[in-house]
């Protein structure tokens, strides 16, 4: 996988990502984009983020910026920390790709890099110099960025909030088990902890696999849960379990949330359930995929808006209400809120109860892995531009086309009902499938007949 750099930031194998590339891409960083008083850096629990967190702050105090460690900690959080401090960051995490790679993720003081600030940086590296200050930056720690942040939902949403609520967190390796454990405990939870690892295992909370569900389900029913949690890598995506077991669609949560704190305006990718457009909202704007996308969408609407993705990452744009407090905006993508905010919002009635309540629209998204970007694109290109291609591809699933959407891959509205979008991933070699249904079992079977077809269309394996 060689690195790639774009604006969710540089991603590529470990053993790519030398100290010369990275000092090379936060150089150009600080040289392209606003980082206010400085530069907060933080990791995910990856073997090789220690180091690479190592190499950004020596690159960052080598150009005079005051660096501020803020340790192994959830992305979201340390967005939160730069943000009152006024300063950049650089989170060093692969999110939820597998550990022999990794990345950086970069934030100005605004938030999360632009598309603008992306050909900043792009058109700032050949110019770089690698020559150091005479004197480094200083290098400051920071301790109170996880209790702030923990402090963020309690004071929101009150310590009586989750109340006689069983839940259980899969800690696995994610960053944030610790402190979103301490979070459903002060929200007044009895949390049971399951299955922590002091090893890295890339959880994907958009296309989590069989074998992940089935533990699930059995943990749900051995310990009587009301309900699971869990994250990504970095603690920026949710992953939340009914009290049945099953998992609940990371945009199914979006729309609950966004109904919960009154937004007034929603901002997602195409490739989220489209019951949003369903739920009466005053405005629903349909972007490509990934976070710049939404959080450019939110920006133009402006007001009482929020943005989420169907992997779940929510952003907050607004000062929203909980039933406690104030719950300030936040715009970057974040775990914990949506998580809360359904479980609260379900109460003691359930959250399969209130997930029911939802437009019965059903999706379901899976990967083809290690399939190389080029092949992938080729294929989303021939279907994009061609009509009889489609056809072919339709007919060997026994579909036919009704409407296509082109906004991000190729989004095809089935006859008879349904739909089926293809995408290569933007950050890993992998190939993307968004399958929509009436119900569950027809989402399934859609989506599960696609990536047969695909695997062997393409010559690859699928998870």
């Amino acid at each position: 996988m060689t690195p790639k750099f774009g604006t969710s930031g540089l991603r590529g194998l470990v053993t790519d990502l030398t100290p010369a590339l990275v000092q090379r891409h936060v150089r150009a960083f600080l040289a392209a984009c606003d980082s206010g008083t400085g530069l907060f850096v933080g990791r995910d629990l990856r073997a090789s983020s220690p180091r690479i967190a190592g190499d950004v702050m020596d690159a960052a105090r080598a150009t005079g910026c005051t660096v501020t460690d803020c340790g192994a900690l959830p992305t979201p959080a340390l967005a939160l920390a730069a943000a009152q401090a006024g300063a950049g960051a650089v989170m060093v995490t692969g999110s939820h790709i597998p550990d022999d790679r990794n990345g950086l993720k970069f934030y100005t003081r605004s938030g999360e890099i632009t598309k603008a600030d992306e050909a900043a940086i792009l058109a700032a590296k050949p110019g770089i110099s690698t020559q150091d200050r005479v004197e480094k930056g200083e290098l400051e720690t920071h301790t109170a960025a996880l209790p702030a942040y923990a402090a963020r939902f309690i004071d929101a949403f009150g310590p009586q909030a989750l109340s006689g609520r069983r839940i259980g967190l899969y800690a696995h390796s994610a960053v944030g088990r610790d402190v979103l454990g301490d979070i459903l405990r002060g929200l007044g939870a009895e949390v049971i902890e399951l299955g922590r690892s002091d090893t890295f295992i890339p959880v994907d909370t958009e296309a989590v696999d069989a074998q992940t569900r089935a533990q699930i389900r059995a943990w749900v029913g051995a310990h009587k849960l009301d309900a699971l949690g869990s994250t990504d890598g970095d603690s920026d995506r949710p992953l939340l379990a009914d009290e049945t077991g099953e998992v609940v669609p990371g945009d199914v949560m979006g729309q609950i949330t966004a109904e919960a704190l009154g937004a007034e305006t929603v901002v997602t990718p195409i490739s989220s359930n489209s019951g949003i457009t369903q739920k009466g909202f005053g405005r629903v704007e349909l972007t490509r995929i990934g976070s710049p996308y939404v959080i450019a969408g939110m920006v133009a609407a402006g007001g009482a808006v929020l943005g989420y993705e169907a992997n779940g990452g929510l952003l907050l744009g607004f000062e929203a209400r909980g039933p406690m407090g104030p719950l300030p905006a936040l715009m970057t993508r974040d775990c914990t809120l949506p998580i809360v905010a359904v479980l609260v919002a379900a109460g003691q009635g359930g959250v399969a109860a209130r997930v029911a309540e939802e437009p019965a629209i059903v999706t379901r998204a899976d990967r083809l892995q290690e399939i190389p970007t080029e092949k992938s694109a080729a294929l989303v290109a021939r279907l994009t531009e061609d009509a009889e291609a489609r056809t072919q591809f339709l007919g060997a699933l026994e579909r036919k086309e009704k409407a296509l959407d082109l906004t991000d891959g190729v989004r095809m509205q089935l006859e008879g009902g349904g739909t089926l979008h293809l995408r290569p991933s933007g950050n890993a070699p992998e190939m993307r499938v968004y399958a929509e249904g009436s119900d569950a079992a027809v989402a399934e079977a859609l989506l599960a007949a696609t990536l047969s077809y695909l695997a062997a269309e393409l010559g690859e394996r699928s998870n």
